[in-house]
């Protein structure tokens, strides 16, 4: 896939129409879609479904959820560091470490381009829906599934950039060309958006038990828009969403009694679980999101003399590692710790790691970890199959304590907490406050992709949060700059300088 097409050239791909719809029977069978054409929708009532699932494949991308995803959430946060060795991705992956990436770091373009990508995809599915002769149950069922995508992917957006631009439909062919597509709307404009997309899915999808595994449902949507809700500070908005799922209004959610177990194959879809970007086997080997795993699998240094499992890159922070208390059960399962010589280290399934006189560094991703030997895959280390969970009830927890908070109600903020706290074995609370539940949002979510959004969002709360956070990091977070990232300098180029760069690059 060429990276540095521009918006206008992904456009082109669900603009054009060609002969042939392949057809497929689930997730791991259907490619991300491209070229669709319209006869083959209005005869085929499967045909929409295996459309819809394509856009679900596009999560798949390596840029949109693999290595790249990493450097820009975890490596860019104060939850981890680069790792792998000194100058190892030190122009790229160092700059995502150091926040100071400039427009130039090719990273950005992958992730904007395959986001984008994806959006295209959607809105081509969402053109051709309702052609389908379906029954309109089903034509609302499967527009709520992709709503709820194309949400997810300008949320990623509107948190990575800031205001992008808004592409809501399949432009005509003659307007490709035009440039003006490419203008940024603003960032409350694209939030609106977002939000209008999950009332619509919410609204149309089935509980889990009604769907197949791994699909949109109604909760899925409700706790992506009370998330949406908690970075808009509109806490009534999302104490409601979240309080109707946690009382199991909208399907059967609980806490999985073990907490490392979310991260493995047998925790993968689980009671715990509202919504996972879905990875299997299939004959391609291709069904997983390339390099996720092996791109944070602990790296060989020093003596050497053993197969490592990867790269070596996002390595746990002393930061983190600071902010967890004795005996806190998340604190093992997050983290993968190389003991000193003579002793080596024993994963869950029992692989050895040697000790750290031969491995790079001192602390690695637990919940990236997936086993060669006791779980799933089809031989092809790059694609491991591990699905990435991108919300679960914890999350959904956190959400509720803190806009519970916000709205007075402490007893439920403390109730929330509390549960997560007995999960991790640690004694309960006895008063509640905001910077009790952002503790425990950093520890019961490190290492999930998700802090340096979070602690973006929490300095718009409280002033200075996040320039604190950084300087116990040992690095300098800039106010007005550091929120997002530069947007590609490739993009501004190829959009005549329509696109407008963010403040400070």
């Amino acid at each position: 896939m060429n990276h540095t097409r521009n918006i206008l050239g992904i456009l082109a791909i669900a603009a054009a129409s060609a002969a042939g719809l392949t057809a497929c029977k689930n997730f791991l069978d259907a490619a991300p879609q491209g070229q669709i054409e319209e006869t083959a929708i209005r005869n085929d009532p499967a045909a929409a479904q295996n459309l819809v699932t394509g856009v679900y494949n596009t999560m798949w991308d390596g840029s949109m959820h693999g290595f790249d995803y990493v450097g820009m959430t975890d490596i860019a946060s104060d939850d981890a560091d680069k790792g792998s060795t000194a100058t190892d991705g030190a122009n790229t992956y160092g700059t995502f470490d150091n926040l100071n990436p400039t427009a130039g770091v090719g990273n950005l373009n992958n992730v904007w381009s395959a986001y984008f990508r994806a959006v295209a995809k959607a809105n081509q599915a969402l053109a051709l829906i309702p052609l389908s002769p379906a029954d309109q149950t089903t034509r609302n069922r499967l527009e709520g599934e992709v709503r709820f995508l194309r949400a997810y992917f300008y949320f990623n957006l509107v948190r990575f950039f800031g205001g992008v631009p808004l592409i809501t439909s399949v432009p005509p062919v003659e307007e490709i060309n035009n440039n003006q597509l490419q203008a940024r709307a603003t960032k409350q404009a694209v939030y609106d958006f977002i939000i209008s997309e999950l009332r619509f899915a919410a609204n149309n999808l089935p509980v889990k038990a009604q769907t197949q595994t791994g699909r949109a449902t109604k909760a899925a949507a409700m706790g992506m828009l009370a998330k949406v809700y908690l970075y808009q500070k509109n806490w009534q908005q999302a104490y409601n969403l979240t309080d109707s799922i946690i009382k199991n209004q909208v399907g059967s959610y609980d806490l999985l009694p073990t907490y490392a177990n979310i991260w493995r194959e047998t925790g993968a879809n689980s009671v715990e679980s509202l919504f996972e970007v879905q990875t299997g086997i299939n004959l391609a080997c291709n069904a997983a999101i390339p390099i996720y795993v092996v791109s944070q699998g602990p790296r060989a240094g020093g003596k050497r003399g053993w197969s490592d499992l990867g790269f070596g890159f996002n390595t746990p922070s002393q930061s983190l590692l600071n902010e967890y208390e004795v005996n806190d059960r998340r604190r093992d399962a997050t983290i993968i710790f190389i003991n000193p010589a003579p002793r080596g280290t024993v994963l869950w399934d029992g692989f050895r790691l040697p000790s750290r006189d031969s491995v790079e560094n001192d602390r690695y991703n637990y919940k990236a970890y997936h086993s060669r030997t006791a779980e799933r895959n089809c031989g092809v280390n790059d694609r491991l199959p591990k699905n990435l969970r991108v919300l679960r009830l914890g999350e959904i927890l956190l959400i509720h304590a803190e806009a519970a908070l916000g709205i007075g109600r402490s007893a439920d903020a403390l109730t929330d907490i509390n549960r997560l706290r007995a999960r991790a074995g640690l004694t309960a609370q006895t008063s509640i406050d905001l910077t009790k539940i952002w503790h425990e949002r950093r520890v019961e979510m490190a290492m999930e992709q998700d802090r340096f959004f979070d602690i973006v969002r929490q300095e718009d709360v409280q002033s200075g949060r996040a320039v604190q956070a950084y300087a116990a990091h040992g690095k300098t977070f800039v106010k007005g700059k550091n929120e997002v990232f530069p947007i590609p300098q490739t993009q501004i180029q190829l959009s005549g300088g329509i696109l407008t760069q963010n403040p400070g690059y």
